[in-house]
């Protein structure tokens, strides 16, 4: 990882592209200006969720407009991209927002980004070999049942 990766969605330093490529549909940087009904429909969050992450310091400082209406950048769609991800391996909220608050820290925090990243990690990998578990039980109850609707649809014949 390097420090000009995705990490300046939050501090405007260095980054952390952990979120992945940019999405589609998104406007040339100093051109990418979205309010948050197009940040709802872009991302799929509801404007409810985009608020309230915005309150309890998951996203950064949010610029507005001369009206105060919330003005969201790509930097802010490819952090919001991020969040989605570490939602996805259930992350804690509380380990998000921590995160976010590292991040905005700066680069003294690396040790401790990397230690929340890694365990979050394991976690992840936990839960992959327990549904690759579940997966196998299931594998097998469809052949069984695959197995006797063969034999029942035979027996008919």
């Amino acid at each position: 990882m390097t420090v000009t990766e995705t990490e300046t969605e939050t501090t405007g330093a260095g980054a952390d592209s952990c979120a992945g490529p940019p999405q589609g549909n998104r406007r040339p940087d100093g051109e990418d200006r979205y309010t948050i009904s197009e940040v709802a429909a872009l991302t799929g969050l509801t404007a409810h969720t985009l608020r309230w992450y915005e309150r309890i310091g998951l996203m950064p400082h949010i610029d507005r407009s001369h009206t105060g209406q919330r003005r969201y950048s790509n930097r802010d769609l490819d952090w919001l991209a991020l969040v989605g991800k570490l939602r996805l391996t259930g992350m804690p909220v509380a380990d998000m927002v921590r995160y976010a608050e590292l991040v905005r820290a700066g680069d003294h925090t690396y040790t401790e980004r990397f230690e929340l990243l890694r365990r979050t990690r394991e976690d992840v990998l936990s839960r992959i070999a327990e549904l690759q578990g579940t997966l196998a039980v299931l594998d097998r109850k469809i052949g069984f049942y695959a197995d006797a609707g063969r034999a029942l649809a035979s027996e008919r014949t």
